[in-house]
């Protein structure tokens, strides 16, 4: 059986690159891993081709990884954060924001995985450059769709000739998850509340990443789920759960930044968490500002100052200051393209650019996110869950609307939502204690 993010032999070459990243000296186990066979760059999708006969070896170089000294993981208090509550709206965005979630999320669903050059290049062979609509398999050449295959599970339902509502994905799933551990718990659950909610629902084949890796370490009773065997503890997974955190505290980013540092600590570390604190609070200030600038300048403020993901945002925002998105986007590729396509600091940087580039309006905002490459869906849907909060589902407009059908599919409990139900759930917990 093919395993993907969880095959000791190929979390090694994730760990070698994390832990230096942290500081660790990682070069003897290294050496030891590729005398031994071993191959030290990540996969990208996942799982490797072999080298099962070195897991025990793999295993044993993995905790001698762990045992490195390394970055201590700071508290909230020691964060020192400090934001001011934002004048409250009402709750009437929040349809648009969770319409514009799932739409964004739609958008970039069928070229996940794919690079930005190869979605380039499928967009020209379909007549479809620059990025302003669904994406279509109607015309592509033979050769071209490849080089560059779809998404093997996407390309069935987010072509546009195929979509009829929003499938599942899990940048819905964790949303929705997120609503029952509010309505379960109310605003002071705890990080055991988040485990205990993933296994009475979450199905294990639907986490992916550094919360598959937590997954398997709840199962095991480890102390510490977000650090043992998994390197993937600063990508993006803990980012896309966020914005159910903003969409119940309006206006106040670093209530909704508290709510998501508990939530993210379950599976991720450092940056994997600022992500997720910046993440709700752009949600958070998207029910109540009207720019997508002053979303952004609110959200600064719960982003640890120093921290690399300030950098990556930082860099998102002033790249967006001058020239066209193909120089931008150049900008942001120079200074991450070393990173794994799921990293939270490459796709922070595109949500920065996206939403400070796209002047307010969805599918340019949207279509910028997907044309950077990355996790394309992951990214659109942020960005798409904060301008649908902006413009609201009219301003989102039809065209992007009316294939959703106004339906979530998922692989939750209980099957297919209604959109508008999920945002009168919403709705619902605003303003609770």
């Amino acid at each position: 059986m093919r395993l993907t993010w969880a095959q000791p032999e190929d979390l090694l070459a994730h760990e070698l690159v994390q832990s230096a990243a942290e500081g660790k000296d990682v070069s003897a186990v290294r050496d030891r891993w590729v005398a031994a066979g071993g191959d030290p760059v990540p996969v990208v999708s996942g799982a490797g081709p072999g080298a099962a006969e070195l897991r025990a070896l793999a295993r044993e170089l993995l905790d001698e990884l762990d045992a490195l000294p390394g970055i201590a993981e700071p508290s909230w208090d020691s964060l020192g954060l400090s934001a001011p509550v934002l004048p409250r709206g009402g709750t009437d965005r929040l349809l648009g924001a969770w319409t514009g979630r799932a739409a964004g999320c739609l958008l970039g669903k069928p070229v996940e995985k794919i690079p930005r050059e190869g979605i380039e290049e499928i967009l020209r062979a379909t007549g479809r450059w620059p990025l302003s609509g669904w994406f279509t398999a109607a015309g592509l050449p033979a050769e071209v769709a490849a080089r560059w295959p779809w998404n093997r599970r996407s390309a069935p339902t987010s072509l546009e000739e195929n979509i009829d509502g929003m499938p599942e994905d899990d940048d819905l799933n964790y949303p929705i998850l997120a609503l029952t551990l509010l309505e379960t718990h109310g605003r002071d659950f705890g990080t055991d509340d988040v485990a205990q909610l993933w296994l009475d629902n979450l199905p294990a084949g639907r986490v992916f990443t550094a919360e598959r890796a937590a997954y398997r370490n709840i199962l095991d009773a480890r102390p510490s789920p977000a650090t043992y065997r998994n390197p993937f503890r600063e990508w993006i997974g803990a980012l896309i759960r966020a914005d159910v955190f903003g969409w119940v505290s309006p206006g106040d980013v670093l209530s909704a930044a508290r709510l998501a540092w508990t939530d993210a600590r379950l599976s991720h570390t450092r940056n994997g968490v600022y992500g997720a604190m910046w993440a709700a609070a752009l949600a958070s200030a998207a029910m109540v500002c009207s720019t997508p600038d002053e979303v952004l300048d609110a959200a600064d403020a719960v982003i640890p100052a120093g921290s690399s993901l300030a950098a990556a945002v930082a860099l998102g925002r002033s790249a967006a200051l001058s020239g066209d998105v193909r120089t931008g986007l150049d900008q942001l590729h120079a200074a991450y393209g070393d990173l794994h396509w799921v990293h939270v600091l490459n796709n922070a940087a595109v949500i920065a650019y996206a939403l400070a580039k796209g002047g307010g309006e969805f599918g340019p905002s949207v279509s910028i996110a997907v044309t950077a490459g990355w996790d394309t869906d992951s990214a659109a849907a942020t960005v798409g869950g904060v301008v649908g909060a902006l413009r609201g589902v009219e301003g989102i407009g039809e065209y992007w609307t009316k294939p959703l059908d106004g339906r979530i599919a998922t692989s939750l409990p209980g099957g297919e939502r209604q959109i508008a139900d999920l945002a009168a759930r919403t709705a619902a917990l605003v303003g609770q204690s």
